[in-house]
């Protein structure tokens, strides 16, 4: 499934949910399964899910609402083919167990379609809820992630630092027959190196062009330096699209607001320098989220297919 939205010299495109703009924290969450249906008949590659345990007023955004897994097992119901990612589960703040066995449901449930972008999480006040030091996060991170990728083996022995241990006498059912990506978003505590020789991929954040370019440069370097081949470079991305279509970009928060000749250009530009797939968060529009993702679809993806 990772091919289909990460292919070399390639731009595919994705939606991350709410599907819909919002003022303040809390979305409204309406009519998503029939907006996710849409996005899939359109053509967008892949639904984004993302993981918020708590709502930080002082964040500015709570998310989707609900628990990524059993949202995703929702959604996964009412569409046939389009991706299903997270973007991203924290894995130091769930067990590493029961997030293995949730990829792995999920994965054979759905017939292969789920990618799964992981961070250490970026509200810091999360973590004494869980009575997790914060200032653990990094060896957290790749202590789960090691034991998630343990436990998807046969019979797994494994010793973790913070989680516990398996020796051999016990497997994680079910088995799936589908290999799961697993993308690492932002650093998560890490260095690009470890990313690049452990991770399928890496998931940023919207930069300017200069810096963008540094960071891909650095990007395959990396890859180069851990005798890797090519993995795809992914990133987020706010749009308002406006309904001039040749109206003039304006910077809004991680993203701008513009007609769809320019987020067609800037799209375009993303794709020259080497990103792959480009996440879009519809949070500040200012117009109803089913005509923007209609009109994405019919006047933006064409280019991008």
């Amino acid at each position: 499934m990772l091919k289909t939205i990460g292919k070399k010299n390639h731009l595919s495109l994705g939606l991350v949910f709410p599907l819909e703009s919002y003022n303040g924290s809390i979305a409204k969450m309406e009519n998503q399964e029939k907006l996710a249906k849409l996005a899939e008949d359109l053509g967008f590659k892949a639904l984004w899910f993302r993981d918020v345990p708590f709502n930080d007023p002082s964040f500015g955004d709570a998310g989707q609402l609900y628990d990524p897994w059993i949202y995703m097992t929702h959604i996964m119901n009412h569409t046939k083919e389009i991706a299903l990612a997270t973007g991203s589960v924290i894995l130091p703040l769930r067990h590493p167990i029961h997030t293995a066995k949730s990829i792995q449901s999920l994965q054979q449930l759905s017939k292969g379609r789920i990618i799964v972008g992981i961070a250490s999480g970026d509200r810091p006040i999360e973590y004494p809820a869980f009575n997790y030091n914060l200032e653990n996060k990094s060896e957290l991170f790749r202590d789960s992630f090691f034991y998630i990728k343990a436990l998807q083996k046969d019979f797994p022995v494994y010793q973790s630092k913070y989680y516990g241990k398996t020796d051999g006498r016990i497997d994680m059912l079910p088995k799936s027959q589908y290999h799961t990506p697993m993308l690492v978003t932002g650093h998560s505590g890490q260095s690009l190196d470890w990313i690049a020789t452990h991770a399928d991929g890496w998931l940023y954040y919207p930069r300017d062009f200069n810096f963008l370019k540094q960071t891909i440069a650095n990007w395959s370097n990396a890859l180069e330096k851990a005798e890797q081949s090519w993995k795809p470079y992914m990133q987020s991305l706010y749009i308002d699209l406006l309904e001039n279509k040749n109206a003039s970009p304006k910077g809004i928060h991680l993203g701008f607001k513009s007609g769809t000749a320019y987020a067609i250009e800037h799209l375009h530009t993303l794709e020259s320098t080497g990103v792959n797939h480009v996440i879009i968060n519809l949070k500040y529009g200012s117009r109803p989220a089913e005509i923007v993702i209609e009109e994405l679809g019919k006047d933006v993806l064409p280019h991008f297919m």
